[in-house]
């Protein structure tokens, strides 16, 4: 184990490993699932006669069959920012994000810190010429960026550590998804339980007072637990 957390396999970052199918990082991420299987595997459409193809914005870590490592996850936390009431353009997309890459030399700019600085402009901007976004619309954006970017935790050389998924109450740090902690499965935040344990005991009819009894949890953290897993 590294100083920063990182366990090396094989040569292998763990945080590059695959550990997830589609269907959980979507859960995780409150996700649809077909959005999120465009973005990995692309998306054919139709174009007058033909069916043309939309190449995928993420690579998985894992291609048969597919399986996403933490990084995509955080991609894809970071992908979600640019969801907007008119969806996203894959091809758009990928279109800015080359560019933002080229322009800044960074490689995997939706992993990089970057994005918290002029990265994040070069890329909206040109996100924006693409979809024609308006300017109130892409300053909302930003926002809405930035408010993503705070959920991910770095380590020392500023690579995602584990993010802080959404919750019911926004501004919370109660659920963590950490590579290094239950196989990379979504727990309380320095107590190292399993979400879906806690909710399973409450669908096997536990009271919440019992389970935050048992795990030293407080009642309030047992119910960000069940709403995370059962609201997707």
């Amino acid at each position: 184990m590294k100083g920063d957390g990182s366990t090396i396999y094989g040569g292998r970052d763990t945080r590059n490993l695959p550990a997830y199918s589609v269907a959980e990082v979507a859960k995780y991420l409150r996700l649809p699932s077909a959005t999120l299987r465009s973005w990995v595997v692309g998306r054919r459409y139709p174009r007058g006669k033909e069916v043309a193809f939309f190449r995928p914005l993420l690579q998985p870590a894992d291609a048969s069959p597919v399986q996403l490592s933490f990084n995509n996850l955080i991609e894809a936390h970071v992908l979600k920012a640019l969801r907007t009431e008119h969806g996203v353009s894959i091809k758009a997309v990928r279109d800015a994000l080359d560019f933002a890459q080229k322009a800044c030399g960074i490689e995997h700019l939706l992993l990089s810190d970057e994005l918290r600085t002029g990265a994040a402009d070069l890329f909206l901007d040109k996100y924006g010429q693409l979809i024609n976004l308006s300017k109130s619309g892409q300053l909302a954006m930003k926002r809405i960026l930035e408010d993503h970017l705070k959920r991910v935790e770095r380590d020392q050389r500023k690579l995602p550590l584990r993010l802080f998924p959404f919750l019911a109450r926004q501004a919370l740090h109660v659920i963590a998804i950490d590579p290094f902690l239950s196989f990379g499965r979504p727990v309380i935040w320095g107590k190292g339980i399993s979400t879906a344990q806690i909710a399973d005991r409450i669908d096997a009819g536990e009271s919440i007072n019992d389970v935050a009894d048992d795990y030293d949890l407080e009642t309030w953290e047992v119910e960000e637990a069940i709403i995370y897993e059962r609201a997707a």
